[in-house]
């Protein structure tokens, strides 16, 4: 080729390529800075909401309340960036849109554990600082997200729960209701006195300040077994009470029925040993 021919077409490259620089630098520029302020505003406004609403509302939609907010942003400025960059945005949506449902259908599990996600949520068969009991999972809900749920169980065991382990199955929520019932069981043994016995632990029970009025504290005999006679004791304390109380109740109450005269029966078992006098021989043997 001829150099001026070649000189003439790598002038008009550079010249092209100069022309394009000028135009998509800036865009490619403030796309990026439109990124980077749209990535800190989305973080800012998660930790911002979580100050705010902290105490306002349940604990349980804080964490999910944030996490939405900031999402949404990020999907904003995603689209905002794709804009200032100059690509289509309509067709790109349309193209993550096939591709979501693409997902979606291959993510079925994932899909089904926000949905139950959002059904703990509308529900809210338990909230942070609940413990709840599934029979397979328990521990203290610490946070509730779309996709899975934080516990921590009381030997300081973290466990990260997808929500569908937590939804269509049967709940024990220990912390729900204000107030739970303490029952106790005493064996004495069967020569106790047992309306003194049943005296001993009324006033035991009535004597401790976190025992409810109403319903009165009662006890009574719930069974003659082999070796005892079972005395229960029923008493209402409020939930936070409950673990303190039944420890307390259960260590004194057997001072108390000891202190009274009473005797906490153990299992028994009275073995009679017959001596049979040795029989006659028969005469064939003596005879022998």
């Amino acid at each position: 080729m001829d150099p001026k021919e070649i000189t003439a077409q790598a002038n008009a490259f550079v010249t092209e390529l100069s022309a394009l620089a000028a135009v998509a630098l800036p865009r490619f520029i403030s796309a990026v800075i439109l990124l980077a302020a749209g990535w800190w505003l989305a973080n800012w406004i998660d930790r911002t909401l979580r100050r705010l609403i902290d105490g306002r509302i349940d604990p349980t939609l804080t964490s999910v309340a944030a996490s939405l907010a900031r999402y949404g942003i990020l999907v904003v400025v995603g689209v905002a960036v794709l804009g200032q960059l100059g690509i289509q945005t309509t067709s790109v949506l349309a193209a993550l849109g096939a591709v979501g449902l693409a997902v979606g259908l291959a993510m079925q599990g994932t899909l089904a554990n926000v949905a139950a996600g959002m059904m703990l949520l509308w529900l809210r068969p338990f909230k942070v600082g609940d413990y709840i009991d599934t029979g397979t999972i328990a521990g203290t809900v610490k946070d509730v997200g779309l996709f899975a749920s934080e516990l921590h169980s009381w030997d300081g065991i973290y466990q990260f729960v997808p929500n569908g382990q937590l939804w269509n199955v049967r709940l024990i929520n220990y912390s729900r209701l204000p107030t739970r019932l303490v029952e106790l069981q005493f064996g004495v043994s069967h020569g106790d006195d047992l309306a003194k016995g049943q005296k001993t632990l009324l006033d035991l029970a009535r004597a401790d300040d976190r025992v409810l009025r109403e319903p009165s504290p009662m006890v009574f005999v719930n069974a003659i077994e082999d070796s005892a006679v079972t005395l229960s004791l029923r008493c209402w304390a409020a939930t936070s009470d409950y673990w303190p109380l039944r420890r307390e109740l259960t260590e004194h109450g057997k001072t108390a029925l000891e202190a009274a005269g009473l005797s906490i029966a153990l299992p028994q078992r009275h073995i009679h040993v017959h001596q049979i006098p040795p029989t006659a021989p028969p005469p064939e043997a003596k005879a022998a």
